[in-house]
């Protein structure tokens, strides 16, 4: 599990990240979206996503929580990564 080291004042705080993807939908179009989580533990990133999906439903496109999963590393593109793609 990959852990990121943040300081805050006088305390030290651990925390995991999490890939959160997200349903939106308008009308009958429908697609994904995903969205990295910081917290503490996997129930404190479900909980946190679900009131960002709660909060973004203010407007006319639905978001809703389709899955939460620990993720080791943000998805960046980097020049290191494509050139792995490119080769495979």
């Amino acid at each position: 599990m990959n852990k990121l080291l943040y300081s805050k004042g006088y305390t030290s705080l651990v925390v995991a990240m999490y890939m959160a993807e997200f349903k939106l939908r308008f009308g009958s179009l429908k697609w994904y979206v995903r969205r990295i989580v910081e917290a503490k533990s996997f129930e404190e990133a479900k909980e946190l996503a679900e009131r960002y999906a709660k909060a973004m439903n203010k407007g006319e496109v639905s978001w809703e929580l389709a899955d939460i999963y620990e993720s080791d590393k943000p998805l960046t593109l980097t020049e290191e990564l494509v050139e792995k793609l490119e080769k495979v």
